[in-house]
């Protein structure tokens, strides 16, 4: 139901219930000094048709801003669909699905969501699923030390400065040493890649598009890495994956993604969904959870979790990581996307961000004093340089209902 009704005889049922006459004797045991004798702000009682008019008058006050801040956190268009089946009971109010025999319609969410990622990357496996995509790769980083036994990370200096942040918190107590990557003209300079990875690299990040929207040479990261045995970590944009090289097609050990963008509001900067993707080789030790797909005795279709050591849940300090929960709701979410939009949906998508994105930077070059801060290619967001403050920009801007973009000072 989306409402109870709790008429007088719903209370005198409730208090009956709970072994009290009145709501004053339920409350009895507060003391009278602490207790709020004022009146609360709240108009009377009012018809459906009545509160529904109050909260229109409230909705009108509202500005609608248009938003070009990105930076990880995009403003998509989401099909009804999603919410008119994620806000359904049954999904809304599951949780961990220990017992697979009554989780049927939750694993079988999950499988559906690791096989639509993991075509998506052209990664072999898929988890179910992340917090969000800083976490998410913090957690590959940690694989990737456990893995090649090795304690030192390569990460770029282009990579989104939040998820370093994460990354910085989750190994600050670890021995593995973080080594910056430099970057030129807003790419990484890929010259010293050579240099930077010897022997002791477990893993070599790379975010592609990056933190400031331009295209990477993700080949050059992927060709450091063979010689020395590190893992290679791609993070990407999902939506970028309908029309550029996938992280699979690189050769990734483990992709890394931020799912917002399929399907997710931007509610206040989250929730997010990190989508983590890697090679077989690696299934054993990916963190979170993996859907299998088996038979039972009849012969028919079941789904189960599958691959996970019991250190998961009960002995921590032997897992392979510490997360044991997912952003289940999420993934159905994305899974919803994806299945709305289909393939083509998904290259339409990616084809529209990148043609708007070129088409504003080709009106905004047009402006005296303001030019593109990189010759390289872009996606969906890139970085200009301006003849003034970028603070007092987006000031202005703001006044005319523009969300303008991120002053790059304060990150």
């Amino acid at each position: 139901m989306a409402y109870l009704t709790n008429c007088d005889a719903d209370f005198k049922e409730m208090l009956k219930v709970i072994g009290v006459e009145n709501f004053e004797e339920l409350i009895s045991n507060i003391p009278e000094d602490i207790r709020f004798k004022g009146k609360f702000n709240i108009p009377e009682a009012q018809s459906e048709f009545g509160v529904s008019e109050i909260m229109k008058s409230f909705s009108g006050q509202n500005k609608n801003y248009l938003s070009f801040l990105g930076g990880g956190v995009y403003d998509h268009y989401i099909p009804s669909i999603i919410e008119a089946i994620t806000s359904r009971p049954e999904f809304y109010t599951s949780y961990t699905p220990y017992q697979p025999e009554v989780s049927q319609g939750n694993l079988q969410v999950m499988y559906e969501f690791q096989s639509m990622i993991s075509e998506l990357t052209e990664m072999d496996v898929t988890n179910a699923s992340m917090y969000e995509a800083g976490s998410a790769l913090a957690e590959a980083i940690l694989l990737a030390a456990s893995h090649t036994r090795k304690n030192k990370a390569l990460i770029p200096a282009t990579l989104n400065w939040r998820y370093r942040q994460i990354i910085e918190t989750y190994l600050k107590n670890m021995d593995i040493e973080l080594v910056e990557i430099p970057q030129k003209n807003f790419v990484t300079d890929t010259s010293v890649l050579n240099e930077l990875v010897d022997d002791s690299v477990a893993a070599v990040v790379v975010q592609h598009p990056n933190y400031y929207g331009f295209l990477e040479d993700a080949d050059a990261f992927a060709r450091s890495c063979e010689d020395k045995k590190a893992l290679f970590i791609h993070v990407y944009d999902p939506i970028s994956l309908g029309i550029l090289k996938t992280p699979g097609a690189f050769g990734a050990d483990i992709a890394i993604g931020e799912g917002q963008s399929l399907g997710i509001c931007q509610n206040y900067g989250g929730p997010f969904l990190g989508l983590f993707s890697v090679q077989e080789k690696l299934v054993r030790k990916i963190p979170g959870r993996i859907s299998g797909v088996t038979t039972d005795r009849d012969g028919k279709r079941g789904f189960v979790l599958t691959l996970q050591t019991r250190e998961q849940h009960i002995r921590r300090e032997k897992a392979t990581s510490n997360i044991c929960t997912n952003s289940g709701l999420l993934a159905l979410s994305a899974c919803i996307y994806l299945t709305a939009l289909g393939k083509q949906g998904i290259q339409k998508a990616a084809d529209l961000c990148l043609q708007k994105a070129h088409y504003l930077s080709e009106k905004l070059i047009e402006i005296e004093g303001i030019t593109l801060a990189s010759d390289a290619p872009f996606f969906k967001e890139f970085t200009i340089n301006l003849p003034l403050a970028a603070e007092d920009v987006i000031k202005q801007v703001l006044q005319k209902g523009v969300f303008a973009g991120i002053d790059l000072k304060r990150t």
